[in-house]
């Protein structure tokens, strides 16, 4: 029997006896660049959490993750960092322990308060593929957080979790950037932008087939997310990455756009002319803020 204590001291061990199952999938080379490879991740929660954990055992050697929050209690159906004794405590560091309890010598820096201006320079520093893992509602640190990314150089991924399945979209920091992508302007109240990020995020809209729009208010920032959703999430987001750091494929950043719905057993994928300026995207973000704009008395 193997002396499992072995491996706390003997980092090269550990790593080609704990990931050799991933060859055959990627190389004896390719799997020595995960190693070395750095991914920036922002959000710890239902789909950062997973993001983390994913690419801990697929290999990845370094991780920036970063986040403010700390688990409630309404976290612990989808959060894979929530649990009875991790109430409370902050998102981020938790992960950290989980992650290094996989992997105890993976080399994670943690920023456990958002990331802003003040921060997100050091945050990017040596990444090389950014993961968004961001509350769905906080639409102006996404927009602070890509357009950093885009400057810096660095491929910005996000999938997000709606109804049952995932919509996933790639940005390229020499391709269309997050704000034009999305339409969104400095202008904008936060209503429209969040329905336009909405609307953006899956041009297919598969979820609208189910989903009771009445379970979601925008104002309080609150709507529907499951479990299940937020896995599949990282599998389309942590696949994208291994091949981004490996260069395996040619990429297809936004306006391309993929999303795969298990319940409708539905996957659509395209390319989104004119991007959220679209007509019918157009027509989408007007019904919209037409049904969640104030009532008036």
């Amino acid at each position: 029997m193997d002396n499992f204590s072995n491996y706390i001291n003997d980092a090269d061990a550990y790593y080609k006896q704990a990931f050799q199952r991933n060859i055959g999938l990627v190389s004896e080379k390719e799997q020595e660049k995960l190693r070395n490879s750095t991914v920036a991740i922002v959000g710890a929660g239902g789909v950062g959490g997973f993001h983390l954990i994913n690419l801990v055992r697929l290999g990845v050697g370094k991780f920036h993750i970063a986040d403010g929050d700390s688990y409630e209690i309404v976290n612990i159906q989808r959060q894979c960092g929530a649990f009875m004794d991790t109430l409370g405590k902050n998102k981020a560091a938790t992960m950290k322990q989980i992650a290094l309890s996989i992997n105890p010598h993976v080399e994670i820096t943690v920023f456990n308060e958002d990331v802003s201006a003040k921060n997100v320079d050091q945050f990017f520093s040596g990444a090389d593929v950014f993961i968004d893992g961001i509350d769905f509602f906080s639409v102006d640190a996404r927009r602070l957080i890509f357009r950093a990314a885009r400057q810096k150089g660095i491929y910005a991924i996000t999938a997000g979790p709606l109804g049952f399945g995932s919509a996933l979209l790639i940005f390229s920091p020499r391709g269309m950037s997050f704000d034009k992508y999305f339409d969104l302007n400095d202008n904008m109240d936060y209503l429209q932008k969040i329905i336009a990020f909405g609307v953006g995020l899956a041009p297919a809209a598969l979820h609208m087939n189910y989903i009771n729009l009445d379970s979601v208010n925008l104002h309080s920032q609150k709507g529907p997310s499951l479990v299940s959703a937020c896995n599949l999430c990282s599998s389309m987001a942590v696949t994208e990455t291994i091949s981004l750091i490996l260069e395996r494929k040619k990429v297809k950043p936004a306006p391309f756009y993929v999303q795969f719905d298990p319940y409708l057993h539905q996957l659509k994928k395209g390319y989104l002319i004119g991007a959220n300026r679209n007509p019918l995207q157009r027509i989408k973000r007007w019904y919209l803020f037409k049904k969640f704009s104030p009532k008036e008395k």
